[in-house]
Parts: C-alpha cells; sequence; structure tokens
C-alpha cells in the first residue's frame, strides 16, 4: 500500500494534519526530544524556513490524506556545514510496517543529491532497531553516538548518528 502515496511538496494547509503526526510521536515516543505539542502555526513556521533555505519537506498522502513527511534542515549554522543536512521522517501509525518510509526518505535523498548535498546525518534516538534497519537500508553508515544527552518518559536516552555522502552511491 505504501507505493501508492503521493509523494509532494508539503504546502501550508498540510500543517494541522503534519503537526497531529508529530504530536503523537512527542506524547508516545522518544524518537522527538520535544515533551509538549507543537501547535500548527509553529510548524507552519517550521516547514517554512526549511523551504526557505531551498531545501525539501516532502509529504505522503494517501487517498487525499498526508500519512507521513520528511525533511532535511540545515546540520549547522556555520557556512562550511552548507552542503550537509540533518533529515527527519514521521509517520502516522497506519503508515508503518507498509514501505512508505523507505519510499519517502529515498525521494527526500534524491532531492538532496539534486541540489547538490553532500552528506545526509540521521540522529536515530536509541533504542530504535525500525529507524536504524530504515537508515542502513538506505546506504547510511553509523558513525557514533552521544550517551544519556535526552530525558525522557522518567529516563535517559542515547543518540546514535548515521551518514549518508551523497557523492558515493545511489540510494538502496
Amino acid at each position: 500500500m505504501g507505493a501508492e502515496a503521493a509523494i509532494r511538496d508539503a504546502v501550508d494547509g498540510d500543517a494541522t494534519i503534519i503537526a497531529a503526526i508529530y504530536n503523537a510521536h512527542v506524547r508516545d515516543t522518544i524518537v522527538t526530544f520535544e515533551l509538549e505539542d507543537v501547535a500548527a502555526e509553529e510548524m507552519a513556521r517550521r516547514i517554512a524556513q526549511v523551504q526557505s533555505l531551498g531545501l525539501p519537506w516532502l509529504v505522503a498522502q494517501e487517498d487525499g490524506v498526508v500519512i507521513g513527511y520528511a525533511y532535511a534542515g540545515r546540520w549547522k549554522a556555520r557556512a562550511a556545514y552548507a552542503r550537509t543536512v540533518e533529515s527527519s521522517i514521521y509517520l502516522a501509525d497506519a503508515a508503518c510496517g507498509r514501505g512508505l518510509g523507505k519510499r519517502l526518505y529515498a525521494v527526500l535523498i534524491e532531492r538532496l543529491r539534486a541540489l547538490g548535498i553532500h552528506a545526509v546525518i540521521g540522529g536515530v534516538s536509541l533504542p530504535n532497531a525500525v529507524s536504524v534497519a530504515l537508515h542502513e537500508g538506505l546506504g547510511f553508515t553509523p558513525v557514533g553516538a552521544f550517551r544519556e544527552v535526552g530525558w525522557k518518559f522518567g529516563r535517559w536516552i542515547d543518540v546514535g548518528y548515521w551518514q549518508l555522502r551523497l557523492d558515493d552511491a545511489a540510494v538502496a
């Protein structure tokens, strides 16, 4: 079913559903370190900020409903980092396990390659076997981890980092 979803650029009207998808992860998972729900207006601001840099914010839409999104933002603010980005992907629960995440992420990576981006960094809150498998299945390699850098749900959480150099290989 994931192959049936249309992938397109996010538009202003998507902010409410994107916030709803994200907020489910805020409330129920360790994949984001935010602790409070994000309002649709704030999500619209974030989308506009990414797009104003010329970077992609993509959504997957099925039967007219956004069921996931992926985007890339600047890795760091200093000018020498300009061709390195950090990627993020979030799916609605009903969209998981169908191959949509891999397809959406692959489209994001190809868009980044077309923009001349050299490296994509994926941060993964650990443990998260599904996200690790997604990144490694797309050719990302593990490059390190920070131990106990996030506190959520009454426990310390590690964050691992995976990197994909776009000059080196095609997306799997």
